[in-house]
C-alpha cells in the first residue's frame, strides 16, 4: 500500500527491508498486492481508478 501512492521516503523502504528482508520476487508481486487497494479506491471513488486497475490486470 505505501507504494501505491508514492507516500514514503527511500530511507523507510531500506530500514524495513533491514530489519524485515523481504522474499525473493517480491518486486515482481508488488501489482498484485496493490490490486485490492486498487479495487476498494474504484468501488469507493469511482471510475477514476479503473485505467489503473485495468494495466494492473493486463499485467498478469
Amino acid at each position: 500500500m505505501s507504494r501505491l501512492f508514492s507516500g514514503f521516503d527511500w530511507r523507510f523502504y531500506r530500514a524495513y527491508e533491514e530489519s524485515y528482508p523481504l522474499a525473493p520476487g517480491f518486486e515482481n508481486r508488488i501489482p498484485i498486492y496493490q490490486l485490492y487497494y486498487l479495487l476498494v479506491h474504484l468501488n469507493i471513488f469511482g471510475r477514476g481508478y479503473l485505467p489503473q486497475v485495468l494495466e494492473t490486470l493486463d499485467q498478469f
